[in-house]
């Protein structure tokens, strides 16, 4: 007879299955955008993947779907060896959106690797969720629900930890291995060890290729002159993103980074602030035009590193300049300085701020808004100036037209290198700028100004791009067939469908908060790592409070949630933008999080309430994955009303659990806790 395992192994268990399931999603999601130029912009396609996996494991009824866990490792090893073996470059083909991707396709055919990625992270998932859900039904619900929260905060930490240490690839799988092999247990040790090794093999091999680094946000690689050429290239997620020149080179007269200079004779250049400062090419062309102090600001550290180490002017061994590892309009925001030349140095990103939204690391400079505050921070006789391979003429006129608004005139533009590459420069007044090219004019019909609430310039305009809507509805369509093939039965899990509108809520407002830290402290690495782990917090805050309650008053909780919510989508961005750093800190705080344990302490009482608390759990993540979809009306309806949605499908929830929660099995509301608290040690 097989010994059954105490309370403080299940435990155990359950917080190393939980910490390695948001471990591993993360390290996908990282990895897989790092090797698969697509899913930079796309990550939330392997978010949804693991949410359809994860969700599936938790409704897989307790005697089924042994054989996934025997077999964890295997769609772990082939997805690594897919994306080794056949990376994808994707080319730009839509009109509807702008992709700062490779020049070339390469490897399979995307509608082959994409479909087949999707599947395998769903599996892995799925195993990874099975494992953790058998563990999840040995505790009474809020036991288990406590200590899956315990585990996703640590596997959380533990990625954000990896990512200050810039560790590399092969270090996330070494951790993954040891701690599926753990999971697995002494029957699967050779079964988990062959694919395991496989995996860390490979991600071994990439490690030690020549020139590669990581940074919080990329995988770098640098590329050494080779003859005839004195310029270090460096690539970003596999797509050219800077090259290293002399200052000779960057001297020329047809240079774009000469142009600001050029375009603004008259201005004496003591005070720079170069936003993209990267590997140091602006940096050094101020310093040559005799700048007393230069501000460079560049998000990725480790960008800025390889310029202090390779660049052949040394620009960052100067003393007059001064390095900040910041985002761009954080530091717009909270500098007092003002500036003779502001310069926005090829600011194109390669990634999204996170896998839960389309917002990318860049997207919040180019707001009106980050318009208006580089203007405020001139000095009288002062210039701004932008450049980049805009790739599409309209991309051009927003800006050249969202300029002209915010200065009052039009800008000087000089094209280069194309007509879809070009240099806008502004003056503080028409006489502070000299269009020795020509001064901008319309090419066709402008597209509005992206602003702060509807932060998408790569958008022309207000509409989902028919190539996310035919992604998402495929989506949706394979988690139905899933949900059908792996034997769940919808007409259990129909009386859940409470918890399947509460998941979705809650992930719409978990994105709404990560985009609102972003605008108000910064799209770096550790604003959104902060977020994430916040909002676990909030939860477990609110599952603690739960399990201390003998009775939950629903009414009181439902006007404290949507009054919360109210509050949220009154207060303006801008209030808040404004106030100084701790206030802007606690308003934001008080905004996001406020509605997260208020909806959790829901959660919470309806999941206790459960006569089966791992299918309700399932339901719930599959809620959250058609939040991740819903997240997509951004694109039309800006983010300040996604918040409307959230109140709408927490009504929804609300109305359900009319209905669901007396359902056969389930607890009545007024059933006092004690009868599902876990026992004391």
């Amino acid at each position: 007879m097989e010994h059954s395992p105490g309370p403080q192994n299940v435990r155990a268990r359950l917080l190393l299955a939980s910490a390695t399931m948001l471990f591993v999603e993360l390290a996908l999601i990282r990895w897989t955008g790092a090797n698969i130029v697509h899913l930079s912009y796309f990550s939330n396609f392997i978010l949804l993947g693991s949410f359809l996996g994860i969700g599936l494991g938790f409704l897989l009824p307790a005697g089924r779907g042994q054989w996934l866990t025997r077999w964890t490792p295997v769609p772990l090893a082939v997805l690594v060896v897919l994306v080794r073996e056949f990376p994808v470059q994707v080319r730009q083909t839509s009109g509807e959106v702008i992709y700062f991707t490779a020049v070339k396709t390469t490897g399979l055919p995307q509608w082959v690797t994409l479909p087949v990625l999707f599947g395998l992270t769903a599996l892995i998932m799925m195993a990874i969720g099975k494992m953790t859900a058998d563990q999840f039904r040995r505790l009474p619900s809020l036991e288990a629900y406590r200590f899956d929260l315990l585990g996703s905060l640590t596997g959380s930490v533990s990625f954000a930890l990896l990512s200050w240490l810039r560790a590399p690839s092969v270090v996330w799988g070494v951790i993954a291995a040891a701690a599926l092999l753990t999971l697995g247990g002494r029957r699967n040790t050779i079964r988990y060890a062959v694919p395991l090794a496989l995996m860390v093999a490979i991600l071994a091999l990439e490690t030690a290729a020549s020139g590669i680094s990581w940074s919080p946000y990329y995988k770098i690689e640098v590329t050494r002159p080779t003859s005839g050429s004195r310029d270090y290239k460096i690539s970003a997620n596999g797509v050219p993103h800077q090259s290293i020149a002399p200052l000779k080179v960057l001297r020329r007269p047809d240079s774009p980074y000469e142009r600001p200079y050029r375009e603004t004779p008259r201005n004496s250049h003591r005070r720079v602030l170069v936003i993209g400062a990267g590997n140091g090419n602006d940096v050094a062309m101020a310093l040559a035009h005799g700048a007393r102090r230069v501000d460079a600001v560049e998000i990725d550290p480790r960008l800025q590193e390889i310029g202090a180490s390779l660049h052949p002017a040394r620009p960052y061994d100067n003393p007059r300049v001064h390095v900040h590892i910041n985002d761009g309009r954080a530091f717009l925001e909270r500098t007092k300085t003002r500036y003779d030349l502001v310069v926005l140095a090829l600011p194109d990103s390669l990634t999204l701020v996170s896998g839960a939204s389309n917002l990318r690391l860049e997207s919040y400079l180019f707001t009106r808004q980050a318009f208006e505050a580089a203007h405020r921070h001139l000095a009288p006789g002062g210039a701004f100036a932008m450049y980049n391979y805009y790739r599409q003429n309209w991309l051009i006129d927003r800006f050249g037209s969202t300029l002209t608004s915010v200065f009052g005139h039009a800008p000087c533009i000089t094209h280069y290198g194309g007509k879809k590459a070009a240099i806008l420069v502004a003056g503080a007044t028409s006489s502070d700028q000299s269009c020795t090219a020509s001064v901008w004019r319309p090419s066709g019909p402008v597209p509005s100004a992206a602003g702060d609430d509807h932060p998408f310039p790569y958008l022309l305009h207000r509409t989902i791009p028919t190539l996310y809507i035919g992604v998402l509805g495929a989506i949706l369509l394979v988690t139905l067939v899933s949900v059908r093939l792996t034997g769940v039965r919808l007409r259990r899990t129909a009386r859940y469908v409470d918890m399947f509108l509460l998941g979705a809520a809650f992930m719409l407002l978990e994105t709404k908060n990560v985009i609102g830290f972003a605008l108000y402290f910064g799209t770096t690495w550790l604003v959104n790592a902060m977020v994430f782990a916040g909002v676990l917090l909030a939860v477990l805050c609110a599952v603690e409070v739960r399990r201390r309650l003998r009775r939950v008053n629903q009414l009181v909780l439902r006007l404290m949630l949507f009054a919360s919510l109210a509050i949220a989508w009154l207060v303006p961005s801008h209030v808040v933008l404004g106030l100084p750093f701790a206030p802007r800190l606690a308003a934001a705080i008080a905004l996001a999080f406020a509605p997260i344990f208020c909806a959790n302490l829901i959660f919470s009482d309806r999941l206790a309430a459960a006569a089966d608390p791992t299918s309700a759990f399932g339901a719930n993540l599959l809620g959250s994955l058609f939040g991740g979809t819903l997240e997509y009306l951004a694109l039309l309806t800006g983010y300040q009303a996604l918040l409307l949605v959230v109140a709408l499908l927490y009504a929804g929830a609300c109305v359900a659990m009319r209905f669901t929660r007396r359902g056969p099995g389930d607890v009545a509301t007024q059933e006092p806790l004690t009868v599902q608290t876990a026992p004391r040690p």
